[in-house]
């Protein structure tokens, strides 16, 4: 077989973890809980009394949340399955296997694809499970029968997540949180991952944030050229920084800045929908006046991290603006047109983007704390606090130096609710009547006019991200948000400093079509 021609080998990554009793293995079975997603196989082996049951069980308690579940073991039935919430699990015991293709009639293959597949004896089906896999091997320390030792080793697409799990592991007990309960919590559309932790009669949530930029094409880092945050040092200052003005952000309990692991306040759980995922007027009234009370005060443009450790607010300039945009022409208009626009529609689009963006951009425009993800998902309802406290911020680590509008918009079209347009017109009206209330020289036609070049900027980035991340990381759930999207963009696109570019979209990426890729 020439080299061409062979199989690529999977990576790995190993680690040998001290567990000083039951507990401490139950702490191991929830970290790796946490980390499991659909698609995964987990092997469990060691000898009779190894542990290997009481760590599947914590794990299966753990990815269900529900520290009474019953989870007998399976080894008289073979296989026990469980519906544990966000993910199936298929707990499989393969000790009285004495025939490997007895393995096919266990149905297995349905919960290799979109469940989580938990396998004590393994080594009974030796081969089968090939890649993709956790091998976890539990052994009893013979001078302290309490302990084990656990060798793990992570293949194919857990070898990276064996050593954050390792690395997070590790901050948590410098922490003085090694000891807590973890349960998974959510993922977003970035590297991030958040858990929810209990111990000592206490909750928390832990921010799992590896430093990592966003790549983007050829040489260009995405990432750095938007501004945004590739350590979690952004989010702790910012955080410090609106609580220092009497703003709800997270509360930091602890950080690990070099291995990006933060434990933070926990604000609940309750946000700005209704449990239909409408909006609240009243909630998104008190978020309005969030921004209002913000964007009044002179803000500093670098605000204090840890001690010695500053964070820069760098400024939301035009080259940031472009590169956001340029996601449109680069994901979204493939979608829409079966291949790349022609190179005389990008100029023009370009082109019209550089005099908007300009008058957005003026240096001599003041500029305030832009948070760039003011909607929803990360806004929650603290409703036994007072005035602008009882909105909790939860996501700022991207905030920037730039033009107050833009988090207005941000809100009132927001890309995962529809927002009505009797309702968003309320919400804009009344935040600039708040600001003409406090400041008599208010510029309230200007600040239009920005609104709705901002309201486009960032709904044309949005549709270029959506469509990125169905193309590029799998996640053709984003689409169904086109539709909404297209439309707050259209609403923008009706003010007249907008006609230009209205006639590029209508000319090249009209709404009709635009709306079809959600299919």
């Amino acid at each position: 077989m020439s080299s061409s021609d062979q199989v690529p080998v999977p990576r790995t990554a190993n680690a040998d973890i001290a567990l000083a009793d039951e507990a401490a293995t139950a702490r191991l079975a929830e970290a790796v809980g946490a980390s499991a997603r659909a698609g995964d196989v987990i092997l469990l082996a060691g000898d009779l009394g190894a542990g290997k049951t009481a760590f599947a069980r914590a794990l299966v308690r753990s990815v269900a949340d529900d520290p009474a579940l019953e989870v007998p073991s399976p080894t008289f039935t073979l296989v026990q399955t469980y519906d544990a919430g966000r993910l199936r699990i298929a707990h499989v015991d393969l000790y009285r296997i004495a025939d490997p293709a007895e393995i096919d009639e266990l149905g297995l293959e349905e919960f290799s694809r979109d469940g989580l597949v938990l396998v004590e004896w393994p080594e009974r089906a030796a081969g089968l499970f090939d890649f993709d896999r956790l091998d976890i091997h539990l052994s009893v320390d013979p001078d302290a029968p309490e302990a084990r030792t656990a060798h793990l080793i992570g293949t194919g697409n857990w070898a990276g997540r064996l050593d954050r799990l390792v690395a997070v592991r590790d901050a948590l007990r410098r922490l003085g949180y090694g000891h807590w309960h973890r349960r998974f919590l959510l993922g977003d559309a970035s590297a991030r991952r958040y858990e929810c932790l209990s111990g000592d009669g206490r909750a928390a949530i832990l921010m799992d944030s590896p430093a990592m930029p966003d790549p983007g094409t050829g040489t260009v880092v995405y990432s750095r050229v938007a501004h945004l945050a590739e350590t979690v040092t952004p989010f702790v200052a910012m955080a410090h920084g609106l609580r220092h003005y009497g703003f709800s952000a997270p509360e930091i309990y602890a950080a690990d800045l070099d291995a990006g692991v933060l434990v933070t306040e926990d604000l609940g759980r309750q946000g700005v929908l209704d449990t239909d995922g409408t909006p609240i007027m009243s909630r998104y009234c008190a978020a309005i006046d969030v921004l209002a009370a913000l964007h009044r005060i002179d803000l500093p443009d670098a605000v204090e991290a840890a001690p010695g450790v500053v964070h820069h607010l760098p400024r939301y300039d035009q080259e940031a603006f472009l590169i956001e945009i340029a996601l449109l022409l680069e994901w979204f208009a493939p979608l829409v047109t079966g291949g790349p626009l022609p190179g005389e529609a990008v100029d023009a689009f370009r082109a019209l983007w550089d005099d908007l963006l300009y008058e957005v951009t003026d240096p001599a425009r003041r500029r305030t704390w832009v948070l760039r993800d003011y909607h929803s998902p990360n806004l929650m309802w603290l409703p036994q606090r007072e005035g602008i406290a009882r909105i909790g911020i939860i996501d700022m680590q991207d905030a920037v130096m730039g033009p107050a509008a833009y988090d207005v918009a941000s809100l009132v079209f927001d890309a995962r609710v529809d927002i009505a347009d009797r309702m968003w017109r309320e919400l804009y009206a009344r935040y600039v009547a708040e600001r003409q209330v406090a400041e008599p020289d208010f510029d309230a036609e200007g600040f239009d006019r920005a609104f709705a070049i901002l309201a486009a900027q960032r709904n044309t980035k949005i549709l270029g991200i959506f469509a990125r991340l169905a193309r590029r990381d799998g996640k053709p759930g984003y689409l169904r948000h086109i539709p909404r999207v297209s439309d707050y963009l259209d609403h923008a696109l009706s003010h007249p400093v907008l006609a230009g570019l209205k006639l590029w979209y209508d000319t090249h990426l009209p709404a009709e079509r635009r709306k079809r890729v959600a299919g």
